[in-house]
């Protein structure tokens, strides 16, 4: 049977540790297993459990603090993923064989991952090889994205994404519940975009580029290429959304088996044998 897979992508501070803290307590609730596995070599801390850490491969600090590397913090976290990729047998020893997974996959937020390096692919194609259907997740903040120039410049961010890992894409905004009203009901228009009316926008106001952008507004008006999702931690509906349309991509739950009840037995010291006797009688 399939094994299931979110990859959790996004620039740096857009949500993804949230998100996936968020999804964990929602799957306790609607008594599904999820397990989570971070992939960010310089990730501090986050408050869920999870049953693989890439730390326990490769650290940043420990790549930067090394005088024959002399890597940055960017530098740093590449070589980390490179070495990563190199050893995907960790991975498989950590990730075991168990049937029916769904796991999230915590990724790094640095966007050249996801643009021009493989090792997304390489991670993507493996993960195929292990029978994982996979669907990356990618998330956006939608504080930063009320206004016409940073919402293209997001939609390219997961439209590349999209084009290099060659998976199902579901494309989030998070952080909803930060937005005043007034933010709400201006950030809407953004979730089924009319990319056409975007030009007219007075957020954009560079002349020079003015044929570039209204050329990447077609093309993403034209094929439908991206959409976004809102995601509210706090409103079960929105979340049971957000869930569904991933699901929806990787096809889970088509080849779960129904699982009968279990059958229990009653202690014989509290039936009561005159009413069984009485049924029976009636009948």
């Amino acid at each position: 049977m399939p094994r299931y897979a979110q990859l959790v992508m996004g620039p740096a501070g857009s949500g993804k540790s949230t998100y996936c803290s968020t999804m964990i307590e929602h799957s306790e609730a609607i008594n599904r297993s999820v397990q989570v596995v971070n992939l960010d070599p310089a990730a501090e801390h986050f408050n869920y459990p999870v049953m693989a850490d890439i730390r326990e491969l490769i650290q940043v600090d420990d790549v930067m603090e090394d005088e024959s590397l002399r890597f940055g913090p960017n530098g740093g976290l590449v070589f980390c993923m490179e070495y990563f990729a190199n050893n995907f047998d960790w991975l498989e020893e950590s990730l075991g064989h168990v049937e029916d997974d769904y796991i999230l996959f915590d990724c790094p937020g640095q966007i050249e991952l996801y643009t021009h390096l493989p090792i997304m692919r390489q991670l993507v194609e493996q993960l195929q090889q292990w029978e994982f259907r996979v669907c990356g997740v990618f998330l956006v903040d939608s504080q930063f994205m009320v206004e016409s120039f940073k919402f293209i410049s997001g939609v390219m961010s997961a439209l590349s994404a999209m084009v290099t890992l060659e998976i199902p894409q579901v494309n989030i905004m998070t952080k909803m519940d930060l937005l005043s009203p007034k933010a709400k009901k201006e950030i809407e228009k953004y979730l089924d975009p009319d990319m056409y009316s975007m030009m007219d926008d007075n957020s954009i106001r560079s002349t020079k580029f003015k044929k570039l952008t209204k050329a990447i507004c077609g093309l993403i008006d034209d094929y439908s290429m991206v959409r976004f999702l809102p995601f509210d931690r706090t409103d079960e509906e929105s979340i049971n959304i957000v869930l569904q349309n991933i699901d929806f991509s990787i096809q889970y739950g088509e080849d779960l088996e129904v699982k009968e009840p279990k059958d229990v037995d009653e202690d014989p010291a509290s039936l009561n044998y005159d009413e069984i006797f009485q049924g029976k009688a009636d009948s």
